[in-house]
């Protein structure tokens, strides 16, 4: 795990890559809850019987959003700014789901940081974020995300 103290000192890994966290399962009940969080029940999340007979591997697959949503956790594992206020998600500024994600499966975050700018009472930390699923050869999500970290 990279640790740093404040958050400038964050600019001495630009283009570098940061780490990689530890394997998470995303299991059915985790989609269901994300669906019921959501409203977006659609089948291929949801109905399991259904996905058995229609779906490629036979099984439901995660919310695009729910894959996204595990960024911040999965980072717990990857980075550390020990001496901050705050840190506020800002955005995205690229978001592609690249393949899908089977319920069951274990999904890692491999992150890389690409800009460190100042703002008024901290920086703007722009990463590189791949999801990859175990045993799958294209990763399921890539991302550019944009973080907001103050002193």
């Amino acid at each position: 795990m990279l640790e740093v103290e404040r958050p400038a000192d964050m600019a001495a890994h630009v283009g570098k890559p940061i780490g990689t966290s530890e394997w998470f399962t995303v299991d059915q009940s985790r989609i269901d809850q994300f669906a019921e969080a959501t409203g977006d029940h659609q089948w291929i999340h949801v109905d399991v019987e259904r996905a058995r007979r229609e779906m490629p591997g036979g099984k439901t697959i995660a919310h695009g959003y729910l894959t996204l949503s595990l960024l911040p956790v999965l980072s717990h594992a990857i980075y550390r700014i020990r001496n901050r206020s705050r840190a506020l998600n800002y955005g995205s500024n690229r978001v592609r789901f690249t393949a899908p994600v089977p319920a069951g499966s274990r999904v890692r975050l491999s992150q890389a940081l690409k800009a460190v700018e100042p703002i008024e009472g901290g920086v703007r930390l722009i990463m590189e974020c791949t999801v990859e699923v175990e045993g799958k050869d294209k990763p399921a999500l890539v991302a550019e995300t944009v973080s907001l970290v103050y002193d």
